[in-house]
């Protein structure tokens, strides 16, 4: 009975836990970027029905890419900053290596929150334009959006402002965006679809390009977030 019970305020501890983080790392502003992104989805896929292409699996990657990257994109942007703002920036460094704890557990949290309303948004496509796999597409999703997260959060820890680091994380956006075009087939593509394999390529040479993307953008993924961490460990560059 004292071990049911132990197990019972350990789960109502996580799940209070989590849900304040959620509060905090959203701080409420969250809804704004989730109906942004739906509705930028349902723009896209409009135009495309518009246009009447063939609709296949490399379109729909790149339909769900950039709501992905929207719904990320304030969580990891303020999440210092809303942390500032709560007063708990404090609180925070304030406990030897809690911060690592706190934020790591955040930053997966944002993914898992990322990965969530994508998959309703793939069942939205699955049933109103094309049926395929979800969670081999969320697979891939999730290698792209995974690092640029990283990637913001890293810029964060520079920048330790919100609003800078959006106009930043924006700048670096665009920069990815003009190299799409040379890169398109390329390993080193941030945003390289998966499915949109060219014509004339041999599909084992294919393959290996995803894998190589895969593996850039992982340890990419890796690299950003150490270095994010590293940088936390200055309290006085945030806290003052």
């Amino acid at each position: 009975m004292t071990s049911t019970n132990n197990l019972i305020n350990y789960g109502t501890l996580v799940l209070k836990l989590f849900q304040y983080n959620i509060k905090v790392i959203f701080a409420n502003k969250f809804i704004y970027f989730l109906v942004a992104a739906v509705l930028f989805f349902v723009m896209l896929v409009t135009i495309a029905l518009f246009d009447d292409p063939v609709m296949n699996e490399a379109l729909i990657f790149g339909f769900l890419m950039f709501p992905g990257i929207l719904l990320m994109f304030y969580p990891i942007a303020y999440g210092i900053q809303n942390d500032d703002d709560s007063k708990m920036l404090e609180i925070i460094f304030g406990i030897p290596n809690y911060r690592y704890k706190v934020w790591l557990l955040r930053f997966v949290m944002i993914i898992l929150v990322v990965l969530f309303n994508l998959y309703l948004l793939c069942l939205l496509a699955n049933f109103t334009i094309l049926q395929f796999d979800i969670f081999p597409m969320l697979y891939r999703l999730l290698f792209p959006i995974t690092f640029l997260a990283s990637l913001g959060f890293m810029l964060s820890t520079l920048v330790k402002s919100g609003n800078g680091t959006a106009i930043v994380m924006v700048i670096v956006g665009l920069i990815f965006l003009i190299f799409i075009e040379p890169l398109e087939y390329s390993a080193w593509n941030i945003f390289l679809n998966p499915y949109g394999e060219p014509r004339d390529m041999n599909q084992t040479i294919w393959m290996q390009v995803v894998l190589k993307n895969r593996l850039y953008l992982t340890i990419g993924s890796i690299v950003t977030l150490l270095y994010a961490m590293f940088n936390l460990q200055s309290r006085e560059k945030f806290v003052s």
